[in-house]
């Protein structure tokens, strides 16, 4: 049964962060397995060919170059309206069976975009808002007021789906807790990771520089815990001056100079500013890899992309989850900068256990993480959703309708097992699309993860 899917994409696409990895891996396998894949998504995007999968682009904005996640007046205001209009468009010229919206913006376009025609949503709840929210802003009261605004949001809108998939366990308990979803309409579909680019790195790193090198590899927005990392670096410099930390990212490091310079570690700090292709070479070369976000209900990938290294890992616990302390890395409570600190020590100390908590950790992610298996998992979905709809009305003006899960709904779509989780390309720009040079950041700096 071939599936014809209009993806929504509400972010720079394709890009070497969190959300638009899941989104492009998913559509690629989809269309390797024989189905129709579109991708609507923003003017920005990297020169990256999709095997299989045609991107359908908004009009230039040429005052929006922002690469990094998060919320902002113009991309909610200007950007994502221009999606509703260029999807719309979309479903106006091709004939689709399903719509699969990522993350709540996606949701949130495709919801408005389909509206009068037969069209059922798969929504894919990469994070919760309750968890996400809040991290974007500093002031108390503006972060309990994003929580509670988040919480209403987790709520309401995954019901306006007929399915949704949720990249963690822990999203999809989060969001049946919120009373969001029946559990019978909710499926978790976690990341895959690309498994043999880590293992061809490792095998060309050649020697170490002198010294141990810790490293960061992924996007600088506020919730990503950087500046408790440069605190706790500092602390590791204290009692190991040799140690450098290296910081692999396209976006800015300038919000954090004053806090690197005040601490007295910016001359110890390689700042790498690199996409995803250059990340398994960056992180063969490293010894201890840091993961100092404080919450995160999605999978952080870069925690994912240390394992395939075979790197120990220091973690905070908040996100963490999908770690064992003392197995696959070394986990710290929240926001306990000397404890991080400590722990990084101790595997540098330590090279056996270091060592051991690396090959547990890839063998760990070698076992459950398959991209293939993933879309394997989304197929099955997709196929039952559009199992529930007439064969003659996707896509098709009608009066609006809701309907509840089928039986059939119902059986298939239980979480998968713990084990199961665990060519050219055909691009519509759209007028003036421009490339996005790798590492611009445009306006400014941001679960998933986003990585």
């Amino acid at each position: 049964m071939t599936v014809r899917v209009a993806v929504v994409a509400a972010c720079p696409f394709p890009h070497g962060r969190g959300t638009p990895i899941r989104i492009r891996h998913l559509a690629e396998g989809l269309a390797g397995r024989g189905h129709e894949v579109h991708i609507a998504t923003y003017h920005l995007g990297d020169p990256t060919e999709l095997e299989g999968v045609r991107i359908h682009r908004i009009a230039a904005v040429p005052s929006y170059a922002r690469l990094a996640p998060g919320p902002s007046l113009q991309k909610l205001c200007v950007v994502d309206p221009l999606l509703v209009a260029r999807l719309g468009r979309l479903l106006a010229e091709h004939r689709f069976d399903v719509l699969h919206a990522h993350h709540f913006e996606g949701l949130v376009v495709g919801l408005l975009a389909r509206r009068g025609r037969r069209l059922p949503i798969v929504f894919d709840a990469h994070v919760t808002l309750e968890s996400e929210l809040p991290w974007y802003y500093r002031r108390p009261g503006v972060r309990r007021l994003m929580r509670r605004t988040g919480s209403a949001l987790d709520r309401l809108l995954p019901a306006r789906a007929e399915h949704t998939v949720a990249v963690t366990a822990e999203v999809r308990a989060r969001l049946l807790a919120a009373g969001a979803l029946d559990p019978g309409r909710i499926t978790v579909v976690g990341n895959g990771l690309e498994f043999e680019l880590f293992e061809a790195a490792r095998r060309r790193a050649g020697a170490r520089p002198g010294g141990a090198t810790l490293i960061f590899a992924g996007n600088l927005a506020v919730y990503q815990g950087i500046d408790l990392m440069l605190q706790a670096f500092a602390r590791v410099r204290a009692r190991r001056p040799e140690v450098r930390l290296c910081i692999v990212s396209q976006s800015g490091f300038g919000r954090f100079e004053a806090l690197a310079r005040g601490l007295g570690i910016r001359a110890a700090l390689e700042l790498v500013e690199a996409g995803f292709d250059r990340v398994p070479e960056q992180l063969a070369r490293a010894d201890v890899a840091l993961n100092p976000r404080l919450d995160a209900p999605g999978i952080a990938q870069k925690t994912l992309n240390y394992m395939a290294t075979g790197l120990p890992i220091v973690s905070f616990a908040g996100s963490g989850r999908h770690l064992v302390d003392g197995e696959t890395a070394l986990l710290v409570g929240n926001g306990d900068i000397g404890g991080f600190a400590d722990a990084i020590v101790r595997l540098l100390d330590d090279p056996d256990l270091a060592r051991r908590l690396g090959a547990q950790a890839r063998r760990v992610v070698q076992q459950a993480n398959s991209w293939a298996q993933s879309a394997l998992l989304l197929e099955g979905v997709l196929e039952q959703v559009t199992a529930r709809r007439p064969a003659d009305g996707y896509g098709r003006a009608a009066p609006r309708r809701r309907s509840g899960p089928s039986p059939v709904m119902l059986q298939a779509a239980v979480p998968p097992t713990e084990a199961a989780q665990r060519s050219s390309q055909n691009v519509d720009r759209g007028p003036g699309f421009p490339h996005a040079a790798p590492g611009r950041e445009g306006a400014g700096t941001a679960g998933p993860d986003h990585s």
